[in-house]
């Protein structure tokens, strides 16, 4: 990436609009769920995370999270990210994330979670091989069928990842993306591709979305890993990676942090 692009926290309220702006440039001007200028008010005033990516005014990539309660204890839900066309595939994405990840830990809060869409592999290898995030629930058709065009009708079906900001495995993660040097071995993947105790959840490149308004395959196919997910997760399993066949691995749960 050429152009120097400068991350921070925001709280303007025209801060708040371009991320709105940005948001249908993305998603599309006919996507009718995408979040308004209040949530980012509420988010940024409530203990919650508005970060966004400048280049000089320009914003070209943001991050949502709002904050939670669970047991007593604090964590981020991270809601939405999103980067401009031109602005992908150049590490913007993960700045976006450690960035977020030291404002948390600024804050004294250890975890930030997030869902993703099961289906996109891609996602899951920037989630688990990237970040160093894991994920021991599957929940089923979360936000319903929505009028999102980035759903194409389908149930809403989403895992959700658990990034423990002080995890080795995260820690040596984060050392990797900042060049420094570390002498943890981040071995989650290795115990999980080598170890006789963990499973595959095999999932296509591209996902048959069909033509026409056709989405029978997809269907099917989210309908598979959905009993996939769920009877591995009851069986005591989490996932931790994916491999290059690409597949979702999976390792016993006493063999990761709570």
């Amino acid at each position: 990436m050429s152009e120097v692009v400068e991350i921070r926290s925001c709280h303007a309220l025209e801060e708040f609009h371009a991320c709105v702006k940005l948001q249908r440039e993305i998603w599309g001007e006919a996507d009718l769920e995408v979040e308004p200028a209040t949530l980012f008010v509420v988010a940024a005033h409530t203990g919650g995370q508005v970060i966004g990516a400048y280049v000089g005014d320009v914003l070209v990539g943001f991050v949502l999270a709002v904050a939670g309660v669970r047991e007593r204890t604090p964590y981020l839900h991270s809601h939405m990210a999103g980067v401009r066309v031109g602005y992908r595939d150049q590490g913007l994405g993960r700045k976006l994330k450690l960035f977020q990840r030291d404002e948390a830990l600024q804050r004294g809060i250890g975890l930030i979670e997030w869902t993703f869409d099961p289906l996109e592999v891609r996602n899951a290898h920037f989630n688990f091989n990237r970040l160093g995030a894991i994920s021991r629930k599957y929940l089923p058709n979360l936000y319903g069928v929505t009028t999102s065009p980035l759903h194409r009708g389908l149930r809403t079906d989403r895992l959700l990842a658990e990034w423990r900001l002080e995890d080795p495995g995260v820690v040596a993660k984060v050392a990797s993306a900042s060049g420094a040097a570390t002498t943890h071995s981040p071995e989650r993947e290795g115990v999980a591709l080598k170890d006789v105790d963990s499973r595959l959840i095999s999932v296509p490149a591209s996902v048959p979305y069909g033509v026409g308004g056709d989405i029978s395959a997809a269907t099917a196919l989210q309908g598979r890993l959905r009993a996939e997910f769920i009877k591995t997760f009851e069986d005591g399993f989490v996932a931790v990676a994916t491999d290059e066949s690409p597949a979702y691995v999976l390792t016993r749960a006493d063999r990761v942090r709570p």
